[in-house]
């Protein structure tokens, strides 16, 4: 019983694992690499962990990471078909891009990396390449070492979405330092590009990050009108209309000039399916999510046309291609992201929670860290026995802070920290 042919563009390289496995079933190696992203505890985890809103807020039905995640795989593997991708490929990296995520989101990485910064910082795509290929129990070798889940070549490459160093990175327009690998993971990232042109993402990535951007911004839009951050009739009338553009302005970090934001909100509040009303009722349900299926749909059609028409080539693999987005369909992506963080994010309302939050996190980071394997998850207090000194013990302590969910975050801090 041999393993199936890789789907056109991809190479036997692409389905290397860096600890060799042999299988004797018909599963290909990248439908075997999506199955263990599936299964895994880092996945799961995710539905306790918040998106936009945190799942302690009591809200029932807004998105947590688990199902941002689901969402975006969803979005990938569609974008994937359409562009003759290996779809297991993309949707394995979707399902990843986020389990490196720790409790409160980016507020939390904010927290973390704060903490460690002097020893390396916090990246939460960083932390997602050191759970899949380290930190995540699956694959070990005779002698003992980790290779987390063993995924192959392409796969890993698929979920990293910075490929360079911390010494390399720069700011994203929201002001945070992004890169791929910490210093100790660099073995494995050196692997896991061999033969990659420096810098560039492969295109699979490139979708991924995209999907990530579109599920992102349409369906956060939705979770914020449905649980009442933002008025629909207000948003359609325009009140504080320059106010609000102003906060997209400055949330964007300029990546997009007033006038492109502005024109980009007239777009949008043109389409026949914008909602201008928002009661609850089933009707307003229904609208509101055929406007989000409209919102993915209209953004992934323009950027497989326009990524089809700039290749004339059928194979855009890997390093072949990139994906194609014209301009105005991401600015209105970003005036989507902006609405969001005027209305929740960045409101005099939810600082308060954002500074606890943080301040959650840096008391355990300085509570285990003081008191050293006794309160670590077995597998951390392993990692602590065997360090070779102290920047390794912060990693240490992060990696276990990083792996609790909002809620056991809570607990944890209430049972170490104010007892």
């Amino acid at each position: 019983m041999g393993t199936p042919p890789l789907t056109a563009g991809y190479s036997d390289a692409d389905a290397e694992r860096m600890f060799p496995e042999g299988h004797a079933s018909r599963r290909g190696d990248f439908a075997r690499d999506r199955a263990r992203l599936l299964h895994s505890s880092a996945l799961r985890r995710l539905a306790a962990k918040t998106q936009v809103l945190s799942p302690t807020a009591g809200l029932d039905f807004a998105r947590n990471r688990l199902t941002h995640s689901l969402e975006v795989a969803q979005v990938g593997r569609e974008l994937a078909g359409s562009l003759m991708l290996d779809p297991d490929v993309v949707d394995t990296a979707c399902l990843a891009h986020d389990i490196g995520h720790p409790p409160f989101g980016h507020n939390g990485e904010r927290a973390l990396n704060e903490w460690i910064e002097k020893a390396g910082g916090f990246e939460g795509n960083a932390q997602t390449l050191r759970l899949l290929t380290r930190l995540e129990p699956k694959v070990f070798s005779p002698e003992g070492r980790s290779f987390g889940l063993n995924l192959t070549r392409a796969s890993l490459d698929a979920s990293t979405k910075y490929p360079w160093p911390i010494q390399q990175a720069a700011l994203d327009p929201a002001g945070r330092i992004k890169f791929g690998f910490y210093a100790d993971d660099i073995e494995v990232f050196e692997w896991l590009r061999a033969g990659a042109p420096d810098r560039i993402k492969c295109i699979e990535a490139q979708v991924m990050d995209f999907s990530d951007d579109v599920a992102y911004s349409v369906h956060d839009f939705e979770d914020a009108v449905v649980n009442g951050y933002i008025d629909a009739r207000e948003l359609g009338a325009r009140v504080n209309h320059d106010a609000l553009v102003d906060q997209m302005f400055e949330w964007i970090g300029g990546e997009f000039s007033h006038d492109e934001l502005i024109a980009a909100f007239d777009r949008l509040d043109q389409l026949d399916a914008w909602l201008d009303s928002w009661d609850a009722s089933r009707v307003s349900q229904a609208q509101l999510k055929n406007l989000t299926s409209q919102l993915i749909g209209r953004f992934c059609h323009a950027a497989v046309h326009a990524t089809r028409g700039a290749y004339a080539q059928k194979k855009l693999q890997r390093f072949n291609a990139s994906v194609v987005v014209p301009r105005e369909y991401l600015a209105e992506i970003a005036v989507l992201k902006g609405i969001v963080a005027a209305f929740v994010m960045v409101t005099n309302s939810r600082q308060p929670v954002y500074a606890m939050q943080r301040e959650v996190l840096t008391d355990l980071c300085e509570v285990l860290y003081s008191t050293g394997s006794s309160n670590l998850d077995q597998a951390f207090a392993d990692d602590w026995a065997v360090a070779l000194n102290d920047d390794a013990r912060m990693r240490i302590v992060v990696d276990q802070v990083a792996s609790l969910t909002d809620q056991s975050a809570f607990a944890w801090h209430e049972r170490l920290v104010k007892k």
